[in-house]
């Protein structure tokens, strides 16, 4: 049960060495404890809490916190300096002076992590970026974990100090980041009271009523749990197998669960007051689980044996519920001491006797790995930086902390699943080559399908083949972890990027070719030429392929690179302009002393009255109008003539092409539409293309309109819609 602030005892330094001094021998781990106390108290003199407590109180707290969960030196002496860096004048390297690498390192990413200062944000600033930091910073070290945890766990409980909105942050903060962490270190018993903590804030009246409720049924319990203690304890007593007894009491925010997210009602909640027993050995587990199957009625379905398939945060014990004949239902949980201490306080019982001297970080934290097999993932997804905020803490949610299926590998090792998982999931867990050269699966020694659905217990093995042409679209909807989901996508987007590359190797290609032509220069001349290594040298590239994908973006043009190599234009070209003819009295377009020759808008820019414009002339087809700042003509100047547009231009509309780029909404599309009906414009051509990761559309559209004026005016005219946040006109 969650205590109130009153019931919250201020503990002293000496109550905190009775603590560690149980289980830390060693004199110098002593002193250097106590120097940092000494060292935390002259640091912080002066400095008060919002409750009026001097501020080492909070230290003190915290440094108790980690002794009872049996912490090592280091992060004893850690948890006392944790604020010092970030709240005082000292310096990273006095830490490490006076205390060494390993305090400094923790120190450090503490001091990283405290000066997100979430608690002071307000709910609109509580964002997925912070969140990805708080864990990047604990995943490096599990150490830093336990002290975070042991730092929130005393925030929450002098909360009622703060005001009524930060109490709502740091309390939901509490739930959504530290709770689900500390489940999955198995720090059961933190974990239940931040729970109840950050429920006693965020829905207090739901939470006194629990009280209640719960206070009154322990209260009629307790003396039938009495008798069937005592009767239990007689039988095992008898058998001469050790034993020891606790009762406990399920905790607020756990039935606050069952009734309010699963729909329980209250009196249908049997395992509120469990009986544990604690024994020696397995074997002795399995003893009396077989006593009291022996001498009381077990409910069906609800035997869980978590010894034999131990929990992904390491949590072990045998569950069983039974009716003990006078109308009462006890949950009952057999475990030995050491899985007892697991269950208690998880990663931290890792630390116990070990850390001292000779503490390696880096080895004990690849052995926490291996221990918590979830943590690797962990780690790896909170280190990958091309997958943005909100895609990192949605798969940490959902691929780690509910993860609730557990699997076997053929060698037994186990691998734990979000609902839903299907072999494909589990490929990616093992190994991404694999899950690429996937192509069925085996579950339970039957030949299945890769989107069959796994449940808890079921053995997998993924056949492979060489000749496998690897994820498809389809994959996307097969898999349901978001870490396989970022690995077909990657998959997916390489790929297609090498089509698009043989795509604008050929547009490059192309455009060289039909370039080159105007000077009688064949295709194979042309590659000889441009492979040379002036040529190469000269736009820093390595192949003639790199050169395309260039010219392909404009950056040479095909002209730029004809002038690099100083070719000279066939003569017949500058002869007879006029002599190609075309009527062209309609055209738009006035070019002085040039007679008649047929005269071309350009695609690529389309240009349009009010432009400013030139003329590029092309070899038998006359001349192409372009817009002066049309980039395919920037290095082509030896070809550019002078053109204007005629004064008394007959009524007539031209093409004009936009990219428009807005935040996606609905009917956006629909409302761009109106616009263009109001201001009489022309639409021939429309595509909008989603982008899900940044929640933005790009609208590619043609319209026809009079000239430059009317398309300012339009452009205006689309700028005030919501969502619009620019407009620009397309170079092809």
């Amino acid at each position: 049960m969650s205590e109130t602030k009153d019931q919250y005892k201020l503990h002293t330094f000496d109550e905190v060495k009775e603590q560690y001094f149980v289980y830390i021998h060693d004199t110098k781990s002593r002193q250097s404890i106590e120097k940092a106390y000494l060292f935390a108290c002259k640091a912080h003199e002066g400095q008060t809490r919002k409750s009026g407590e001097p501020y080492i109180h909070h230290l003190i707290e915290v440094c108790y916190i980690l002794t009872t969960l049996q912490c090592g030196p280091s992060t004893l002496i850690a948890g006392l300096l944790h604020d010092t860096v970030e709240d005082t004048d000292v310096t990273l390297e006095q830490i490490k002076k006076e205390f060494g690498d390993d305090v400094m390192n923790l120190v450090d990413s503490l001091t990283k992590i405290q000066r997100l200062k979430l608690s002071h944000r307000s709910e609109e600033e509580f964002v997925y970026e912070d969140h990805r930091k708080i864990f990047l910073g604990m995943a490096k070290d599990v150490r830093v974990i336990v002290i975070k945890l042991a730092d929130r766990l005393h925030n929450m409980r002098t909360l009622s100090s703060l005001s009524r909105d930060r109490q709502l942050v740091l309390a939901r903060e509490t739930l959504e980041v530290f709770v689900p962490i500390a489940h999955r270190l198995g720090m059961n018993s933190l974990k239940s009271e931040l729970e109840d903590l950050s429920l006693k804030y965020l829905e207090p009246e739901k939470y006194e009523e629990i009280v209640r409720q719960v206070d009154s049924k322990v209260k009629n319990a307790l003396k039938s749990l009495e008798t069937f203690s005592k009767k239990i304890a007689d039988d095992l007593f008898k058998r001469g197998i050790p034993f020891e007894l606790k009762a406990r009491v399920k905790s607020i925010y756990s039935i606050y669960r069952k009734i309010y997210k699963k729909n329980h009602k209250f009196e249908e909640i049997f395992d509120i007051l469990a009986l544990r027993i604690i024994t020696e050995t397995e074997l002795n587990c399995y003893e009396i689980l077989g006593i009291i199957h022996a001498t009381y009625t077990p409910v069906l379905g609800r035997f869980k044996d978590y010894i034999a398939t131990p929990k992904p945060n390491m949590y072990q014990s045998l569950h069983t519920c039974i009716l003990d004949g006078n109308g009462n239902t006890f949950e009952v949980q057999i475990r030995t001491k050491e899985m007892d201490e697991t269950a208690e306080s998880g990663i931290a019982a890792h630390w116990r006797y070990k850390e001292g001297s000779k503490y390696d970080p880096k080895k004990e934290q690849k052995e926490i790995e291996e221990k918590l097999y979830w943590l690797r993932d962990f780690v790896n997804i909170s280190e990958n930086k091309d997958v943005d905020a909100k895609e990192y803490m949605s798969s940490l949610s959902h691929d780690i902390f509910e993860a609730n299926v557990y699997v076997f590998t053929p060698m037994g090792k186990v691998i734990n699943l979000p609902s839903g998982a299907t072999p494909l999931d589990f490929a990616y867990k093992i190994h991404t080559g694999v899950a690429e050269k996937a192509v069925g699966a085996i579950v339970n020694n039957v030949m299945v399908p890769l989107n069959t659905v796994l449940k808890t217990g079921d053995i997998v093995e993924i056949k492979t083949s060489k000749s496998s042409p690897g994820p498809n679209k389809d994959w996307l909807n097969i898999v349901t972890t978001n870490f396989a989901k970022n690995h077909i996508r990657k998959f997916l987007a390489k790929k297609n990027a090498e089509f698009m590359k043989d795509d604008i190797i050929a547009k490059g290609k192309n455009s060289c070719v039909e370039a080159f032509k105007s000077y009688n220069i064949s295709e194979s001349e042309m590659e000889k030429l441009i492979s040379s290594h002036s040529v190469l040298n000269n736009y820093n590239v390595d192949n003639v392929d790199e050169l395309y994908i260039k010219v392909a973006a404009k950056n040479p043009t095909p002209g730029a690179i004809i002038d690099f190599l100083n070719l000279k234009r066939p003569v017949q070209e500058y002869l007879n302009i006029e002599k190609v003819t075309k009527d062209h009295d309609d055209s738009p377009i006035y070019i002085p002393g040039a007679g008649k020759i047929a005269i071309t808008l350009g695609n690529c820019c389309t240009p349009i009255p009010g432009d400013e414009i030139v003329g590029y002339i092309t070899k038998g087809k006359g001349v192409t109008i372009h817009r002066k700042d049309c980039p395919n003509i920037a290095n082509e100047k030896k070809r550019l003539i002078e053109v204007f547009w005629k004064d008394n231009l007959k009524e007539s509309t031209y093409p004009a092409d936009l990219k428009i780029e807005c935040h996606d909404r609905p009917n956006l599309v629909v409302e761009m539409m109106q616009v263009f009906a109001q201001k009489k414009v022309s639409v021939t051509a429309l595509n909008a293309t989603l982008h899900p990761q940044t929640l933005t559309t790009t609208i590619a559209v043609t319209i026809y309109v009079s000239g430059a004026d009317a398309l300012q005016d339009t452009i205006n005219a689309i700028s005030g819609l919501k969502g619009v946040y620019e407009i620009s006109r397309v170079t092809h």
